[in-house]
């Protein structure tokens, strides 16, 4: 049971990838039809409707002991998350809902207005070799530039939970799902916990409508360990220090993360001596 203290703060944050869209079938849909307005297939439809009852069954299953939870929903202004969170709010009573809310700073990677399909095949390469977290696409951004916004949204995300304008009973649990894109949701996990451009590099991409469930842990901590497995975490990506800090997170008390980071230091410095007095100030060529 999350302690009372943390009662008003969202029982669980999830992150939905939108369904099948007519882009992921075919690209050159990408060369005639702006990126936002790109539809979804029947099939992502279909995606979608299962991931409103599956995320439904997270919500409900193990909340015997507090039957008054709520939703609340974040969405990419693109066509087709807005098609996917129809698709996922068949599955929810108009009581469950306390709101919805269209946000751009979640919407999917910008790669430069239409997009000629051999050209984006060449450009895709030589991301590779540039790196996922840093190349920007001609007109378009990188990863790092989404990093920005979503920072910048997770700042009003909590202006929005610490004034209560999602009008939130804490006496009912409440789940905040955001539908996004692969890519966002990805920089939206590195953000939250602190992971590094490296570890961001190694990440797997959402498939269409999957989901990750960050929930509340005993001590105030948020985590995928709570809701998801090892093996999962393994298969989208995270190492082994990655899963067992989830795991660490499940159980932790909030405020202890600072003292429990191990790569603050450790992936920055050679060792460092364990005191003063046995530091070498011999060379005044590190005196700045």
């Amino acid at each position: 049971m999350v302690h009372p203290q943390h009662k008003a703060l969202p029982k669980r944050i999830i992150l939905v990838r939108h369904g099948e869209s007519q882009g992921n079938l075919d690209g050159s849909a990408y060369t005639t039809t702006p990126d936002n307005k790109i539809p979804l297939t029947q099939l992502g439809k279909a995606q979608a409707k299962l991931a409103g009852e599956k995320i439904r069954r997270v919500i409900s299953g193990d909340d015997h002991n507090n039957p008054n939870w709520k939703v609340c929903f974040y969405v990419s202004p693109y066509e087709r998350t807005r098609s996917t969170l129809r698709e996922i709010g068949r599955s929810f009573s108009k009581k469950r809902v306390l709101g919805v809310r269209e946000e751009c700073r979640v919407r999917e990677q910008d790669f430069g207005n239409f997009q000629v399909k051999e050209r984006m095949k060449a450009i895709k390469e030589t991301r590779e070799r540039f790196g996922r977290f840093f190349y920007r696409f001609p007109e378009g951004e990188s990863a790092a530039d989404v990093y920005d916004r979503v920072s910048s949204f997770l700042e009003s995300l909590w202006r929005d939970i610490d004034m209560n304008r999602l009008h939130h009973d804490p006496a009912h649990d409440l789940n905040l799902i955001i539908v996004s894109h692969g890519l966002t949701s990805r920089v939206f996990l590195t953000k939250w916990f602190k992971w590094t451009v490296e570890q961001f590099e190694h990440l797997n991409n959402l498939g269409n409508c999957e989901f990750r469930v960050m929930q509340l842990g005993d001590g105030g901590e948020y985590s995928l360990a709570v809701h998801h497995t090892e093996q999962e975490m393994q298969e989208w990506g995270l190492s082994p220090e990655m899963i067992a800090e989830q795991k660490w997170r499940a159980q932790a008390s909030k405020g202890d993360w600072n003292e429990n980071c191990p790569w603050y230091l450790d992936a920055f410095f050679d060792p460092l001596v364990d005191s003063d007095d046995n530091v070498d100030d011999s060379d005044d060529s590190l005196i700045l």
